[in-house]
């Protein structure tokens, strides 16, 4: 049976698709996936976020600070559909269904006042701006040791942030086969060429201007992103 809450949160994001409007999407985010975020909005509850493709730039994309009132970075890994994923997608389609992954920032604009309710959070798209994406990589998926990731941010050189994978991000490809089942809920559906976001490492706001760089060691490359 349908709660309150669940109601909220379904007009929250019905509400973000009503704003996106007919502008062109390049991807999505899966949302509240790790840290001190996971279940933040009811255990197990993995909201969308829409990316525009004219806000997906590649490592190296330097971002004006004036531009923003806020902003904070995270890094991420960001994988790209070869194939489109139904409804009913299960962890196996998901792998079935990604060509490559690639390390990435997502720009994060928060717009909202302190104290916003899940329903205005969602609807405001989860605060997201724009992704940048380094250099794509194919390791043997069934293999590849996710939880041994460690990610370090650096601004400038300067250590900022380590956080290791392990016991901290939700796996990645039952992260996109919740999207593709979340999505459809809503009459959308994932499209070979998305490109899909799975959830933070680090988290840092943003308050000098510097170049920041993610390293999420072998077989990813460093993805760069500079604020001025």
């Amino acid at each position: 049976m349908a709660t309150a809450v669940d109601d909220d949160r379904d007009a929250g994001l019905a509400q973000q698709l009503e704003n996106l409007g007919d502008r062109e999407v390049g991807g999505w985010k899966v949302g509240l996936t790790s840290g001190a975020a996971r279940d933040s909005m009811g255990p197990g509850f993995r909201p969308f976020g829409y990316i525009l493709t004219q806000r997906i730039f590649p490592s190296g994309k330097t971002l004006a600070l004036a531009d923003f009132a806020v902003v904070g970075v995270e890094n991420e890994l960001c994988f790209r559909l070869a194939e489109s994923l139904s409804g009913d997608a299960s962890r196996d389609d998901a792998i079935a269904a990604v060509d490559c992954a690639a390390p990435a920032f997502e720009i994060n604009e928060p717009r909202l006042p302190s104290g916003a309710s899940a329903a205005e959070r969602l609807a405001d798209n989860l605060s997201q701006y724009a992704i940048v994406v380094g250099p794509e990589a194919r390791p043997p998926w069934a293999g590849f040791d996710f939880d041994g990731i460690v990610v370090a941010l650096k601004r400038n050189g300067d250590p900022l942030q380590t956080v290791a994978a392990a016991g901290h991000i939700d796996d990645h490809f039952a992260s996109i086969a919740a999207l593709a089942r979340q999505l459809a809920r809503f009459g959308r559906s994932l499209a070979a060429g998305d490109r899909i976001i799975t959830g933070s490492y680090t988290r840092h706001r943003v308050a000098a201007a510097g170049v920041y760089c993610g390293e999420f060691g072998p077989p990813f490359a460093p993805v760069r992103v500079e604020f001025r």
